[in-house]
């Protein structure tokens, strides 16, 4: 359990949808609010969590922005073979 952190994301295809979420956080709103009116994946029914997870189990771009989170932190846009990606470290 220590080599694991629990994060967040919203996953969307375009990179301007990806840029409009981040402005919202920006100005305060709902992590998980946004995550379950915009990603694309199935996290989005638990507002983006992810539960725990350790290296080596999420896509390489993912996995390094995740893990240089601090807790609470959100990361910039994260770019994969999924699309973009927010994160949010959760602990």
């Amino acid at each position: 359990m220590a080599n694991q952190i629990r994060c967040a994301h919203i996953l969307v295809e375009k990179q301007s949808t990806a840029l409009e979420i981040m402005e919202k956080l920006k100005k305060g709103e709902s992590f998980s609010k946004l995550a379950m009116e915009y990603s694309l994946d199935g996290s989005r029914r638990q507002g983006g969590d992810l539960g725990f997870f350790g290296k080596g189990m999420m896509v390489k771009p993912f996995e390094d922005a995740a893990f240089a989170l601090e807790k609470g932190q959100v990361s910039g846009l994260v770019k994969t073979q999924f699309g973009y990606h927010i994160i949010k470290r959760l602990e």
